[in-house]
């Protein structure tokens, strides 16, 4: 391959790089992910992003997520409004529609110029998320690093929602890998501590599956509220304060997750052909 052009960009530090191949052109391997998203030999980023041509018809793009070790992501929020924005702009408009391997999230720019993703539904099920057998997905059974009973849900990926006193006080990094891989999550889990600050607010830091912590994560966010909602410690309508800033996360009636915030450009450019020929 010759060099390909990018953009870097991120919402609240959770950062990407975004690659446009709707041209169909040729597909990454796994090394070349890990080389591309490396810190300290490539450009660097929580997620690749990949713009590919829409396989739905009602679909402007598809967006395909990649992290840092290679794996494939379903879900995530905070690149679902970096890819709104290039399209809103490239369309000249004020809405589109994004397609990944979990659905099609809609999305939208607000007057104050922040971005909406209608995220889709919340799932409890223990086969949606998916776990390995059977268990009440409010109270599921895992006890690891003084974390324990933490919720199960999907948000188009599995998440595991620990309830804190204190989150900055959970040593994360070092819990985080051992809930990933725990046993009942035959895909691996995100990892959520929050802290319940009022009835709408909470404060989150996160564990992402295949990436590690990161500054902050929209489906998490989206899990730590409905999960809140669920245990009745909060209101459905919620500030999530991440380590990058903040989310407004709206658990709707009919059970979809609204997720708004901000999105930034970083930079420009291209690779070289050495971190796409892996």
């Amino acid at each position: 391959m010759n060099e390909l052009a990018f953009i870097k960009m991120h919402g609240l530090g959770n950062d990407f790089v975004i690659l446009d191949r709707r041209d169909g052109k040729g597909t990454l391997s796994q090394a070349s992910v890990r080389a591309i998203t490396d810190r300290r030999s490539g450009i660097g980023c929580d997620q690749l992003i990949i713009m590919e041509p829409a396989n739905a018809a009602e679909a402007d793009v598809f967006m395909r997520i990649y992290n840092p070790d290679g794996s494939e992501a379903g879900a995530c929020g905070n690149a679902t409004r970096c890819v709104a924005e290039l399209m809103m702009n490239e369309k000249k408009s004020d809405h589109v529609i994004i397609e990944t391997i979990s659905g099609l999230l809609d999305t939208e720019r607000t007057p104050d110029g922040l971005y909406s993703v209608d995220m889709g539904p919340a799932k409890f099920d223990w086969r949606d998320i998916p776990l390995s057998e059977a268990c009440d997905t409010l109270n599921m059974p895992i006890s690891e690093g003084g974390l324990s009973g933490p919720v199960g849900v999907s948000v188009g990926n599995p998440h595991a929602v620990f309830f804190v006193d204190d989150a900055e006080a959970v040593d994360l990094a070092s819990v985080g890998p051992v809930i990933e891989h725990h046993k009942l999550f035959p895909q691996r889990t995100n990892v959520e501590v929050v802290q319940v600050l009022t009835n709408n607010k909470i404060r989150l830091r996160v564990w992402e599956r295949g990436a590690g912590i990161t500054r902050a994560c929209g489906s998490g966010a989206c899990a730590a509220v409905v999960a809140a909602a669920q245990r009745k410690l909060t209101d459905r309508t919620v500030e999530v304060v991440l380590d990058g800033g903040s989310l407004k996360i709206e658990w709707l009636a009919d059970n979809n997750i609204l997720m708004t915030g901000p999105v930034a450009t970083s930079f420009s450019g291209t690779m070289a052909h050495e971190l796409l020929d892996k």
